[in-house]
């Protein structure tokens, strides 16, 4: 296939296998197999992208003029694609895991969460590949539609009240703030096109590039910069499945990779470098990272520790790029994949502990590790990349955000990252010392790993962490690039 049509076959994909699981509905196997069928092609075209991208080329395909000047159009260049291979990527397992899942606490619903999840990843495909500013929004806000019926999944009351506020959180951010700083985009720049240097260089003052920044930051709510991040511990009502779908496949994904996008390919990085009109944002930034893991260190809740452990973790990437030095963007760009992996880690054990023992608190967990090795095992690995600790991916991610940090001086940066990593060890320690040497509750009701396709998916994940340490290889020659573009 040519470049153009693995760009359409990566598009239609999802959506073509979102209607044949609507159709398949009455046949869970038959759905699931469609589900997972759909998931490995998609991954497969989209690999089939990543020569030519590797070797310079900028694959694209123009589909409309929606506006004078203005295309619906698609180009995969370097971030992009490295997104577009790790949300493909874990959509795979995510659908192995999403099975076990589904069938064990007997979900209702379970086409339509199939479905939607089709659609999510069409969305999140979109996207990665949009080739400027109006085809990517349109697609976040496609993103946006398709996943809140699987955070409100479960239908009582608790579920539509996180619904609404991951519905107004982000629906009210995109369209109040994103949507007016692309139109201004356009006004200054006669563009929205997606550009290596960026579009707006000498167009604007310093004052109107800060106030634009500070537009697309907030405006950009997936990325829940303090204070519009309440939607993502919010939309934990969801199912496990939707909790690593919207913490490391698509949502807040979608979040950090488009501001990585817009500091790299609309503002440019020398631009922004020469008129300081970022210098606000490494500190906001850095107050949500440890603000974020403060409220991560005192939340009991497992899955609420690790929303706000996400919420912190992406400020990261948004650190990372604002820092504004080639490797810091290669640091943010790497990081992206290195949370992806780790973080689904972390929610497939989350929802493993729920299945077998119906625990959902850490105060909860003592010895459960003697009963669940293998879960606990992979969650302790993921819990050193979430650290930044070898042999895991993030201590790659975190050495280059250092390292950059370290060169251009930036100490506040340094102090933020070596505190916040104090605080991750101080909310994920205790989880693994509780595991694993601690004696179990004598009251504890006797139960095993939960099922194998759950078990399976979170040891494919955890391997995954450790294999991008020791072989980061394309990922890392992609972040390369996008530094080199910064």
């Amino acid at each position: 296939m040519s470049p153009a049509q693995l760009i359409v076959a990566s598009l239609a994909l999802p959506l073509a296998g979102a209607a044949g699981i609507a159709l398949s509905g009455r046949w869970p196997n038959l759905r699931e197999g469609v589900t997972l069928t759909t998931a490995v092609a998609l991954f497969a075209c989209v690999l089939g992208l990543l020569p030519g991208v590797l070797g310079g080329a900028l694959p694209q395909l123009f589909v409309l003029e929606m506006l004078p000047g203005i295309a619906l159009g698609f180009r995969v260049e370097p971030l992009g694609m490295l997104f577009a291979l790790v949300a493909s990527g874990l959509w795979i397992v995510n659908s192995i895991y999403s099975i076990g899942y589904m069938r064990a606490n007997e979900e209702p619903h379970q086409t339509r969460f199939y479905v939607c999840f089709a659609l999510s990843l069409a969305a999140t495909i979109g996207i990665a590949f949009a080739s400027n500013l109006l085809t990517m929004f349109l697609f976040y806000e496609a993103l946006t539609l398709v996943t809140y019926p699987l955070v409100t999944h479960h239908g009582d009351a608790e579920a539509r009240a996180g619904g609404r506020t991951y519905l107004g959180y982000l629906l009210g951010t995109s369209i109040g703030l994103l949507l007016p700083a692309i139109i201004a985009t356009w006004a200054i720049a006669g563009t929205l096109e997606f550009t290596p240097g960026g579009i707006l260089g000498g167009a604007a003052s310093n004052a109107a590039l800060g106030g634009l920044l500070a537009l697309y930051m907030f405006g950009i709510g997936k990325a829940a910069l303090m204070p519009v991040h309440r939607w993502l511990p919010a939309a934990m009502v969801a199912p496990t499945p939707v909790s690593a779908l919207l913490h490391a496949v698509a949502v807040v994904k979608a979040g950090v990779f488009a501001v990585v996008k817009v500091i790299v390919y609309v503002f440019g990085v020398g631009t922004l470098a020469k008129l300081r009109a970022a210098d606000w944002l490494p500190t906001v930034a850095g107050f949500t990272i440890i603000a974020a893991s403060v409220v991560a260190l005192y939340s009991d809740n497992l899955k609420r520790r690790l929303a706000y452990s996400t919420v912190s973790q992406l400020s990261y990437v948004v650190l990372a790029a604002a820092l504004l030095t080639p490797l810091t963007v290669v640091g943010a760009v790497m990081h992206i994949a290195a949370h992806a992996v780790s973080k689904i880690t972390l929610f497939f054990a989350a929802g493993a502990i729920y299945t077998a023992s119906g625990k959902t608190e850490v105060s909860q967990l003592d010895g459960i590790g003697r009963r669940m090795p293998w879960t606990l095992g992979a969650f302790s690995i993921a819990v050193l990349s979430m650290i930044g600790l070898p042999p895991a991916v993030g201590f790659v991610s975190k050495w280059y955000i250092l390292a950059g940090a370290v060169g251009a001086a930036r100490w506040t940066a340094v102090a933020v990252i070596a505190l916040s990593t104090l605080l991750n060890a101080a909310y994920f320690a205790p989880i693994v010392y509780r595991a694993f040497l601690r004696p179990p509750a004598q009251a504890a009701a006797a139960h095993g790993e939960a099922p194998v396709p759950m078990v399976a998916a979170l040891c494919v994940t955890a391997a995954a962490t450790l294999a991008l340490f020791l072989y980061p290889g394309p990922l890392l020659a992609l972040a390369r690039l996008v530094g080199r573009m910064a």
